[in-house]
């Protein structure tokens, strides 16, 4: 089925779940908002983006983004909130697009849809950005010129001042002499201080450590009346500690009588993440057409080496290194065919074939295909089973290549006589799951690499492609769970993933 079909063909449905889950998961402000006017923005929503999608034509989205960006605006409501809106018009089309479409297809949608958010929600900020900026700075220059014509409207004058400052979503602040004067509560919740430890405060206090130099920087060229940025980015220091992407816009104004700067603050940190998830699916999806491509040219040659291989073997008496070389041969040719099987596993989409299953027979399974490496390291295996364990819908081939994939990472790693516990128990606690852990006491994995295991291409080890514990995630997040890889005193892994409780009937 061709993309315009597929659009036309779940258009209606999507615009209703697009509606409902703007009602129930964005913001309360969206559950205020009658539902036949979120059902007028969604349809021209959904609309809009079907022409970039079809046609590559933006103009539409142009006009949209024009006309909510006014009326969203003056709502009240926050950049981030029209943002993750319109973050739901991919979630609700991605599982879409995975089931009406295959291969360079499927990845052309999934590419194109990217391309239609990024450059919407790019746009979009800049717009919405703009009009609030108008906004505040042509109430801020008003502001100038009253102060200047009218000293005796001061008392009144400010009074307004703070209360349209009070009602803007981003932060506001004034800084004198390089001490915070005057801010807003937006600014004081930005940084995690109430109102009177904001005021006084030094401006370089609230600056994290890595971003000081250069605001500082340009704080003194703008009191200089020198060439300077109005419109920043850097990071900013809560209370707690943490450094938060940050985005000042700013102007050296006169405040009671004296130079100061004035600025706006806006936390934009949703921002950047959803750009780093933009520019990383693009990513993943050029590097999984290309592996997808190189496996498939790499296998068929190899699968025919291996099979010669096999036929000389057979039929041709090999004695000492000869023999030995040649099972050299068929054993590298089956790890590189397990490196490109991961390839592919990584690159194309998951699809589930759920059954009843016993996970306990499961790993027995998984334990007996990898049992003559087992043998060859006198590994000891030690199976902790709870015999309450339900059958439960899994796939139970993509399960058995997780656990495999898991065993055969502790059995490498594992010296002579080492030892791999495995284990099955039921939890119980409101969230019904069952949790399966495996773990060894080989050399373990360094604490710095810990963050990284589940990344795709990140390898410890001097062999293989780095894809084996990212697949694993890929396998048990689809089926609804979670996974973990922690250190194990005194040496060694521990592995554990958890899978909802869901019993076959």
């Amino acid at each position: 089925m061709k993309l315009k079909d597929i659009l036309i063909k779940y258009r209606d449905d999507v615009i209703q779940e697009y509606v409902k889950r703007l009602q129930s998961e964005v913001s309360s402000r969206y559950s205020k908002r009658p539902y036949d006017e979120l059902l007028i923005t969604c349809s021209a929503a959904y609309d809009a983006s079907y022409f970039v999608l079809v046609h590559n034509d933006f103009s539409k989205i142009n006009c949209h983004i024009g006309w909510i960006s006014n009326y969203r605006l003056h709502g009240g409501f926050s950049l981030s909130e029209v943002q993750h809106a319109y973050e739901l018009n991919r979630i609700l089309l991605l599982p879409i697009f995975v089931k009406e479409l295959k291969g360079v297809a499927l990845i052309n949608a999934v590419h194109k849809l990217n391309e239609c958010l990024f450059y919407t929600i790019t746009k979009f900020s800049d717009y919405f950005q703009s009009l609030h900026e108008k906004q505040i700075m042509a109430y801020t220059q008003n502001l100038e010129g009253e102060v200047e014509k009218r000293t005796k409207e001061l008392a009144e004058s400010e009074s307004k001042y703070r209360l349209l400052v009070e009602g803007i979503n981003d932060g506001y602040f004034v800084n004198q002499r390089g001490v915070i004067v005057f801010a807003n509560q937006a600014y004081c919740d930005l940084h995690g201080y109430a109102l009177q430890e904001i005021i006084g405060k030094p401006y370089t206090e609230l600056i994290a450590p890595k971003s000081l130099n250069f605001v500082q920087r340009l704080y003194e060229q703008r009191m200089e009346e020198k060439e300077s940025d109005e419109l920043y980015m850097y990071f900013r220091r809560h209370k707690d500690g943490r450094a938060i992407p940050t985005e000042n816009k700013v102007k050296r104004i006169l405040y009671e009588g004296e130079y100061a700067v004035a600025g706006i603050c806006r936390d934009i940190t949703e921002r950047i993440e959803a750009e780093r998830r933009i520019r990383e699916s693009e990513r993943l999806a050029h590097i999984g057409k290309l592996t997808t491509s190189l496996a498939h040219e790499i296998r068929n040659p190899l699968s025919s080496i291996k099979m010669n291989i096999q036929i000389l073997l057979k039929n041709i008496e090999f004695d000492g290194n000869d023999k030995r070389r040649m099972e050299i041969m068929t054993n590298e040719i089956t790890r590189l065919e397990r490196i490109l099987g991961e390839m592919l596993d990584f690159a194309k989409p998951l699809t589930l074939d759920l059954k009843p299953v016993s996970i306990n027979r499961v790993i027995d399974s998984c334990l007996e295909i990898v049992d003559v490496r087992i043998k060859e390291k006198n590994i000891d295996i030690i199976r902790r089973y709870s015999k309450e364990i339900p059958f439960l819908l899994l796939d139970k081939d993509k399960i058995e290549q997780a656990i495999i994939n898991v065993l055969l990472n502790s059995i490498e790693v594992l010296d002579n006589d080492g030892r791999i516990g495995v284990s099955t128990r039921q939890v119980m606690d409101g969230n019904n799951f069952v949790k399966v852990e495996i773990s060894d006491n080989g050399p373990g994995i360094r604490e710095e690499d810990l963050p990284f295991v589940f990344n795709p291409f990140f390898n410890s080890k001097k062999k293989g492609t780095g894809l084996g514990l990212f697949n694993v995630k890929k396998i048990i997040e689809a089926h609804g769970g979670t996974v973990s890889l922690t250190p194990r005193k005194p040496h060694g892994i521990h592995f554990l993933f958890s899978i909802p409780l869901t019993e076959a009937k």
